[in-house]
């Protein structure tokens, strides 16, 4: 918990600094803070040094032109009397140091911000009405004790916080001796169709590409990529397409004549999800897929606009690939290690890439990327990277079908034929994800520090080995994922360092369904922890935050693929121990799920405990609630697989 955590990274224009948002345990030890620290880059000597010190912390970094950072804070303006500001305000740091100054503000807060020349775009929530009357309108709100919000579209609420009274705008100004002018509202009539969105600004400042939803019938919506000409607010559709979403992430050529992004088609009954790097010409629309088969999850143009930088999950990494725009069909693998990359920034002369490096058992960092030959080399980090108390490897197995099925495995320190090691499965979420990168939730190596060996699978579904892999778990979650899970749990526990009678499971959000499906359907694990899961499908996708995305799959609620992969369908073959664990700020798996399951489990005899979090989400972040969760999860697994003595953790006495 107390490990300092690099979460982004941005290179400066002339190439010698980096910018990184780190978050860092605050004294007390019951939250977290974050600041702002530049790092020497292009060969430049000396070590990472802290910008920003507010206690409201700092984030959402950008430079100017001009070496500038531009960045967001909640932190009162010291320029103002009495301040106690609530909402984030944008703030200047000059590039030659010195006071940050409040540059812009807003009384829903300002978000996301870019920058191009003296051109700024940000994006903030705004009352329904002028903007110029919005203060007064949400002091009245407020004095009058009113929290209702009246919908009258789809959703209400996303993973952990409810949506309105505020829609999401875009506003642009121009950067001035103190402040932002001419501020305004580019999007007025924008209502729903900025939630969540993503956007750039051409190198010019002269247009804004933004994602925009545009709402259907039945509770849908379909995401296009727009055109906002800055000067005068005129919009028009650069990308859409009828059953195709064009989302992030985004990236301006630095010729200004191209965009590249992330096509994702909708899905259906029989069509899995499946997502490709798109590039199009932003004067006509016209573009087409590049690099099939790999999930963009980062992307960055060459300086001479010839190329993308492109990270997405392969094998159980995250490379970054060389995409030439000439060539679609021509994909280059430039770092060939086991790490994965992500927030990928190139020098100017073209002869380095920048990016978080991380992995399994590598702690995320700053790192550099020879675009020559492909090898990277750490960089001095705000963060210390500690080492991992045991060793990682490569396990694979295959599976009915033929498909090999691969993973990682973590083994403790001391594992051996003589003394081995009690064995837990970990699976997944998602599902349409990959283990192949660091967690600072549900971490293995606390674990492994204790004694376990983790096997981290990649089963059907998998992002990284092909549009095959999750065509075969498509529509078929529960029987199709276990077949992949028993074939390599199998191949683990035929190890001489693993101990194959002492083992259990454990699974979060579609681990966790998973993990309540192993529960009803295998009598092999001696202990079963489940964590944000569905139970009761037809009850979960009405009541999630995205129910059209589940139905798409799943169909009509009642229809006959929810009775075959609902996991509650079978209560009564469960004789495992189970621990549930949620959160009730969880939406994205509501509450509800859990304490179905936890009221099913009280009318059988499965020995089963329920860990409730009332003010956490899907992840269970603060501090001490993540200590809560380890310490009890470890004393179950004590009592199960180990065979100990049931101890209630302190922590949750």
């Amino acid at each position: 918990m107390a490990i300092p955590r690099v979460l982004s990274l941005r290179l400066s224009p002339d190439g010698s600094r980096l910018i990184s948002a780190v978050q860092s345990l605050k004294a007390d030890g019951t939250s977290y803070g974050t600041a702002l620290w530049a790092i020497p880059a292009g060969g430049r000597e000396g070590e990472p040094y802290r910008l920003t010190r507010s206690a409201k912390g700092e984030g959402g970094a950008v430079f100017t032109d001009a070496g500038d950072v531009l960045f967001t804070s909640a932190r009162p303006d010291p320029a103002v009397k009495d301040s106690t500001d609530e909402v984030a305000s944008l703030w200047l740091l000059p590039r030659e140091g010195g006071e940050a100054r409040q540059v812009a503000t807003r009384p829903g807060g300002i978000g996301a911000v870019r920058t191009a020349g003296d051109v700024v775009v940000f994006a903030a929530d705004v009352l329904d009405g002028e903007a110029d009357t919005e203060e007064e309108r949400r002091k009245a709100r407020k004095d009058a004790g009113i929290s209702a919000v009246l919908f009258e579209g789809y959703p209400v609420r996303y993973w952990d916080h409810d949506l309105g009274p505020g829609r999401p705008r875009l506003f642009a100004g121009r950067l001035g001796e103190d402040r932002l002018e001419d501020v305004r509202d580019l999007t007025p009539d924008a209502g729903e169709a900025l939630r969540e969105s993503g956007f750039e600004l051409t190198p010019d400042g002269a247009t804004v590409i933004a994602t925009w939803r545009t709402y259907l019938p039945k509770g849908e919506w379909r995401t296009d990529l727009v055109a906002i000409d800055v000067a005068t607010g005129e919009r028009r559709v650069l990308l859409s397409e009828d059953r195709h979403d064009f989302t992030g992430p985004l990236a301006i050529s630095p010729d200004g004549r191209r965009v590249a992004c992330s096509r994702e088609r909708f899905t259906g009954l029989d069509v899995s999800a499946r997502s490709e790097l798109w590039i199009a010409d932003l004067a006509t629309g016209q573009g087409r897929a590049y690099a099939p088969d790999l999930f963009p999850a980062a992307v960055e143009w060459a300086p001479d606009s010839s190329a993308v930088y492109l990270a997405a999950d392969h094998q159980g990494r995250r490379p970054v690939f060389r995409v030439p725009v000439a060539e679609p069909g021509e994909v280059t693998r430039l770092t060939r290690d086991d790490a994965s990359y992500a927030a990928l920034a190139v020098s100017a002369d073209g002869h380095a890439l920048y990016a978080l490096r991380s992995g399994v058992g590598i702690v995320p960092g700053p790192a550099r990327i020879d675009v020559a030959t492909g090898e990277a080399a750490d960089v001095p980090s705000p963060a210390p990277r500690p080492e991992v108390p045991g060793t990682l490897t490569e396990i694979s197995a295959t599976a009915d079908d033929g498909t090999t099925i691969r993973g990682w495995l973590v083994l403790p320190e001391h594992a051996s034929a003589d003394a081995p090691a009690p064995f837990l499965l970990w699976i997944h979420g998602g599902p349409v994800a990959s283990w192949n990168d660091w967690q600072w939730r549900w971490q293995a190596w606390i674990m492994a520090a204790h004694g376990y060996a983790v096997l981290m699978p990649d089963p059907c579904l998998s992002t990284g080995y092909g549009q095959e892999m999750i065509d075969r778990g498509w529509g078929n979650w529960g029987p199709r994922t276990q077949a992949d899970l028993d074939a390599i749990v199998d191949v683990a526990l035929a190890r001489d360092d693993i101990d194959a009678e002492r083992i259990g499971a454990m699974g979060g959000s579609y681990g966790g369904y998973m993990a309540n499906w192993l529960a009803g359907h295998s009598d092999r694990y001696k202990a079963i922890v489940t964590h944000a899961s569905l139970w009761n499908l037809d009850q979960f996708a009405g009541t999630t935050d995205a129910a059209m995305f589940w139905q798409r799959e799943f169909g009509e609620p009642g229809s006959e693929r929810y009775s075959l992969l609902s996991p509650h369908n079978s209560l009564d073959k469960i004789t495992t121990p189970l621990l549930v664990i949620h959160g009730d700020k969880d939406y994205r798996v509501p509450i509800g799920e859990a304490l179905r399951l936890w009221w099913d489990l009280r009318r059988t005899e499965v020995d089963a405990k329920f860990l409730y979090f009332p003010d956490e989400n899907h992840w269970i972040l603060k501090p001490g609630n993540a200590v809560a969760w380890y310490e009890t999860v470890l004393a179950f697994l004590a009592q199960h697989v180990l065979g100990e003595e049931w101890k209630r953790p302190e922590s949750v006495a």
